[in-house]
């Protein structure tokens, strides 16, 4: 059994290294949908620990994914060094920081803005909870969207251009790399990197649920009250599953930035929370192989549909707008799914079941 289980892994890891190079044969645009939906799985990861673990809706969760996007863009564009005299002086060539500070970086601020987030809500749960994270999501972006002036920090509607792209190594992942004769496309660089990213979040998330601290978050999720009696401060509890699932949104972001080279409010809408909280939702709430299941397939629907609903919106003689009536396909998909398999497609084990006898 045991031997089977590494031979799983080992296929597993072999198909997922050699995926970028197939895809990329077919065109850049394939191998780009296999990068979102890498960093969507960090997104989704991150959110199973407040949503699936702690058991706290988080409505706001892509304000934390902004915070990364746009911490990157400021360090490492030049947009800090036109803007301001001072910093310019002191940077000329404005500020260009390597991989190994930016994701410390990303992670260190989004966890400090969820404290920020998730002390005031400690006492809230259920909708009021999700209205006060909701809030919080767009008023991130309204901030974005409105720190032009009178001091411009965010550049407003317009965004952050000339972003870098990722160097470490002397390796820059923004031009093409020639092995042996073969070339490696920039967007296939950044997969691997992705890649890197979502395995060691995978294993942080694990070594997390069967700790102490992911048995506290369950115990809080299944009853407070209860929790609390045991001994469990919940407070701090809270406060560190708001903390760390705002680590991996903000690590995501900062490669989203990285990955585009801009950044603007436009890409952290409403939406875009819905989207994650679809994502765990309909993989599986708490369960890590169904949260990453539930992120690709989410990730990469709506560009499969976009064959689809071109089709039909040639039958309709074109009365029909082809994005709407993508997303109208994936509601569709997805109010399907959820009435076939309710809690999601690859569910947690029922509770006592790891006890019964095999």
């Amino acid at each position: 059994m045991k031997q089977n289980k590494w031979l799983i892994y080992g296929v597993s890891a072999v198909a997922l290294l050699v995926l970028p190079l197939i895809l990329q044969s077919f065109g850049n645009a394939w191998v780009r949908i296999a990068d979102s939906a890498l960093l969507y799985v960090l997104l989704a990861l991150g959110l199973n620990i407040v949503v699936g673990y702690a058991g706290l809706l988080d409505l706001g969760f892509v304000a934390f994914y902004a915070i990364g996007a746009y911490m990157f863009g400021l360090m490492a564009s030049p947009h800090l060094s036109d803007t301001f005299e001072g910093f310019k002086a002191m940077f000329p060539n404005g500020l260009h920081t390597p991989l190994w500070i930016v994701i410390p970086v990303a992670a260190l601020l989004a966890a400090g803005f969820g404290a920020l987030l998730g002390a005031p809500t400690l006492k809230l749960r259920g909708d009021y909870l999700a209205i006060v994270t909701l809030g919080f999501g767009e008023i991130i972006r309204i901030f974005l969207n409105n720190l032009d002036h009178p001091v411009n920090i965010t550049n407003g509607p317009k965004g952050l251009n000339q972003i870098d792209s990722i160097t470490f190594f002397g390796l820059n992942l923004g031009k093409p790399l020639t092995v042996a004769g073969f070339e490696i496309a920039s967007v296939s660089l950044y997969y691997y990197l992705f890649l890197a990213l979502v395995i060691v979040s995978i294993v942080i998330c694990h070594r997390l649920e069967v700790s102490r601290i992911g048995r506290a978050w369950m115990a809080i999720r299944e009853d407070e009250i209860a929790a609390k009696a045991m001994g469990i401060n919940t407070r701090n509890m809270k406060l560190l599953a708001f903390s760390m699932g705002a680590t991996f949104g903000g690590v995501a972001g900062s490669m989203f930035g990285a990955f585009q080279g801009f950044v603007s409010p436009e890409s952290f809408s409403l939406m875009e929370s819905i989207m994650i909280v679809a994502m765990v939702v309909l993989g599986g709430i708490g369960h890590l192989p169904g949260v990453i299941l539930g992120a690709v397939l989410l990730a990469a629907l709506p560009e499969v549909l976009r064959y689809v609903a071109s089709p039909l919106q040639a039958m309709t003689d074109g009365r029909l707008d082809a994005a709407i009536l993508r997303q109208l396909l994936i509601a569709l998909a997805m109010i399907i799914v959820m009435l076939v398999r309710p809690r999601g497609l690859w569910p947690a084990p029922d509770h006592g079941k790891s006890l019964q006898p095999k």
